[in-house]
Order: structure tokens, then C-alpha cells, then sequence
């Protein structure tokens, strides 16, 4: 396999679970605007999703020094073309390599981001209303459900589905640290506040940025407690965003993919991140730190994916004779 359409077909899965990550986020945003009845100001409520999706520089660059609010941050995080992390950027981004690797995707997976993109950058031409968001929110979060659907039905195991599903789980990892981090840090503005509506609201929000909420109900009886949250949304091995999880995701697909050489940097890395989470617990977690335990998850995702660009998209693969991009 060629160095290019190994990185295409890793790629296109980050961006396009980018999309479908930041849809779920936006639309959580506002349906937890509808219910929750707090008197967060209106920057405090949209400054968190520009944190957790690394996009606060480009913000400002754009609309300069102004007050961050919900209209700006849903077209800034949805359809504005210089930031790099809107859905729009993401879908072009995934569809761009989805064509790059049409003979190895099937024609399924092909015609289903083909669409998605089409239909929402017809939908995009114009800023999106408040009326409009929610059903376009929920039809990018369909059409990449779709899409993973197709690809885990249709897609030969090998190589390719590999780098497909490697790609979608460093996104994913990477994702669910950062909501962790980031809305933990906002979730009780006052002490005085554990126990009220807005104490229920903004713990019900992250666990529904994770798609979590339910099956975190189904688990846990007593309510909604931080050190379960974390227990769940880290170290819980079937949930499918959760940290643990995604760990080993990645780790089967390195080892469908197999050793490019014989330094494995990228096994060296996906080995730390798992004696990360062996070596830590909830309770280890809250008592150290969570921003702590965060910054060195992230930081071992981003080692991993500096890794693997290293490894398999600049030089050759596996030994099979690909050519350097």
C-alpha cells in the first residue's frame, strides 16, 4: 500500500468523525440552552466548545476582540472557511481523501460522504438559522453513522480498514479528553450550586456529548456523581467512547496493520497510553488531578499520531515497497 493512501484513508476517517464530534456538540450546546435554567452568561455557555475543539485562535482571529456568543460560535464552528475545524472544512477535508482512496472504500462508503457533503454544503451556502440547526446537526451525525456502518460492513479486514479504523479512534480519543477536560472545568461555577438544575444539566450535557447518557443511567443508580462520570467516560471498556476503548481500537488496528519497520515507535506509544490507564482509577484520577491525567492522555495521543505520520506516511509501509509520499 502507498504511503499517500494509507494517510488518505486515515485521514478521511479523523475529519469525517471531526464532523459528526462537532455536530454533537453544537446541537447538545443548544438543546441544553433550551432546558437548563441557569444564568450562565451567553459567553460562558459557547467559550467551552471553541476550547474543546482547539479552534479559540482562529475565533478571534476572524471576528477579532468581541464577546463570544451562540450565533457566532454555531456559523464559526459550522460553516466558516478559514476555520480548519468547522464541519463544513472537516467534510471537504474527508471527502477529499475519501476520493483519493475510491478503489479501496466501496462504492457505499463512497456515495454516502459524496452526498453528505453535497447536501451540506448546498445547505451552508446561506448562515444557519436556529431553526435550521438541529435537523442539519442531526443529518451530519446520521450521514457519518452511515458511513461507519458502511465501512465496518463492507470494507475488507486488512490494511485499509486498518488506517480507516485508526484514524477514527485517535479523533475519538482525542475528542473525549478534551470535552472531559474542558466542560469539567466549567460543570460547577459554585459549590453552593451540587445538587441544582444546573449541577444536573451540565453533567447530563457532557455525558450526552459523549452519546453516554443513557447507558450511563442503565449503570449507575445513584444519579450523577463526578467520580462515576470519569469511571464511565474513561476506564469503562464497552462504551464506545471511552478512553479504554478507544485505546484498544487502536491498538487491534496497529496490529492489523502490522510493525513498518523495525523501530515501533507507534507501538511504543499505544503501549504507554494503555500502562497509562492500567496504572489509574477513578478515584487515583480525581485525587491527582483530572486536567493532569488529561494532559498526559493527550499528550500520548498526539505522540501516537506523530508516530504513525513518522512511520507509515513518510516512508515505506510495512516493508511492502510503497513509495514515500
Amino acid at each position: 500500500m502507498l504511503s499517500r493512501i494509507a494517510d488518505s484513508l486515515f485521514w478521511m476517517s479523523r475529519y469525517l468523525e471531526r464532523s459528526g464530534n462537532t455536530s454533537r456538540l453544537l446541537d447538545i450546546n443548544l438543546l441544553h440552552m433550551l432546558e437548563a435554567e441557569d444564568d450562565l452568561p451567553e459567553a460562558a455557555q459557547w467559550t467551552p466548545l471553541l476550547a474543546i475543539t482547539a479552534s479559540e485562535g482562529v475565533f478571534e482571529e476572524v471576528y477579532g476582540d468581541v464577546d463570544v456568543s451562540g450565533h457566532k460560535t454555531v456559523q464559526f464552528l459550522t460553516r466558516e472557511r478559514r476555520n480548519p475545524n468547522a464541519i463544513l472544512s472537516s467534510l471537504r477535508l474527508a471527502r477529499e481523501n475519501a476520493r483519493v482512496v475510491r478503489d479501496r472504500i466501496s462504492s457505499e462508503m463512497w456515495e454516502t460522504i459524496n452526498q453528505l457533503w453535497l447536501d451540506l454544503d448546498r445547505a451552508l451556502v446561506h448562515p444557519i438559522s436556529a431553526e435550521r440547526a438541529p435537523g442539519l446537526f442531526n443529518d451530519v451525525r446520521d450521514g457519518v453513522a452511515r458511513f461507519h456502518g458502511f465501512s465496518v460492513s463492507t470494507m475488507t479486514r486488512g490494511e485499509a480498514f486498518g488506517f480507516y479504523l485508526l484514524g477514527t479512534f485517535v479523533e475519538r480519543a482525542d475528542m473525549t479528553a478534551r470535552i472531559l477536560d474542558v466542560k469539567y472545568h466549567v460543570l460547577l461555577p459554585d459549590i453552593t450550586m451540587v445538587g441544582s438544575a444546573l449541577d444536573y444539566y451540565q453533567w447530563a450535557a457532557l455525558l450526552r456529548s459523549l452519546s453516554g447518557f443513557e447507558e450511563y443511567r442503565h449503570r449507575y443508580q445513584a444519579g450523577l456523581k463526578p467520580a462515576d462520570v470519569v469511571e464511565f467516560a474513561i476506564f469503562e471498556r464497552d462504551f464506545p467512547r471511552s478512553l479504554r476503548f478507544a485505546v484498544e481500537r487502536m491498538r487491534g488496528a496497529l496490529n492489523d496493520i502490522g510493525p513498518a519497520g523495525e523501530v515501533f515507535r507507534s507501538g511504543e506509544a499505544i503501549d504507554s497510553l494503555q500502562r497509562l490507564l492500567d496504572e489509574s482509577s477513578a478515584e487515583k484520577v480525581m485525587s491527582g488531578g483530572l486536567h493532569e491525567f488529561i494532559e498526559r492522555f493527550l499528550a500520548g495521543v498526539a505522540e501516537l499520531n506523530a508516530a504513525v505520520a513518522d512511520e507509515y506516511f513518510k516512508a515505506y509501509l510495512g516493508g511492502h515497497g510503497a513509495l514515500p509520499n
